[in-house]
C-alpha cells in the first residue's frame, strides 16, 4: 500500500474496534422505526494518519431489541484511534449492529467532513443486502 508524504500518527488497527460493549434492552412494543445521529464520528485515515470526523445515523426497526444508548456511545467512541477508511467503517458499523440487534430493518449512513474538496456519505442498509 503507498504512503503519504509528511507526519504520520499511530493510530491502531480493526481489533481497536469494541463491539462488546455493545448492549441491548429487550423490546416487545409496536413495530417502530428508532433513529439516532450523532456528529461525534471519528476514526483515522489509515492511508494518512490524519483523522476523519463525520456524521453517524443510524436507522432501525426492532424485532427484539434495541441498542442501551451509553453502550452505542462507547463502541462509537472505540473507532477514534482506529485507522479504517470511511467505506469500512460503514461497513463495520452495519455488520456489528445487524448481528446485535438482528433487526426487522436496519440503515447506517455516515456523512464525513470535506476532504479535499470531496464530500464522503456512505450508505448501507438491509434491502441492499437482499
Amino acid at each position: 500500500m503507498p504512503k503519504a508524504e509528511g507526519m504520520i500518527f499511530d493510530f491502531q488497527d480493526e481489533s481497536g474496534i469494541r463491539p462488546e460493549l455493545l448492549e441491548t434492552i429487550d423490546y416487545d412494543g409496536n413495530k417502530q422505526e428508532i433513529l439516532y445521529d450523532t456528529d461525534e464520528l471519528s476514526a483515522v485515515c489509515p492511508f494518512s494518519g490524519l483523522p476523519d470526523y463525520g456524521m453517524l445515523s443510524i436507522g432501525y426497526i426492532p424485532n427484539k431489541k434495541i441498542i442501551e444508548l451509553k453502550s452505542l456511545k462507547y463502541y462509537i467512541t472505540s473507532f477514534r484511534n482506529v485507522g479504517i477508511y470511511q467505506e469500512a467503517l460503514t461497513n463495520r458499523i452495519y455488520n456489528d449492529l445487524f448481528n446485535l440487534l438482528e433487526p426487522e430493518f436496519l440503515r447506517i449512513e455516515t456523512d464525513y467532513n470535506t476532504r479535499g474538496g470531496i464530500n464522503a456519505n456512505c450508505v448501507m442498509d438491509s434491502d441492499m443486502q437482499n
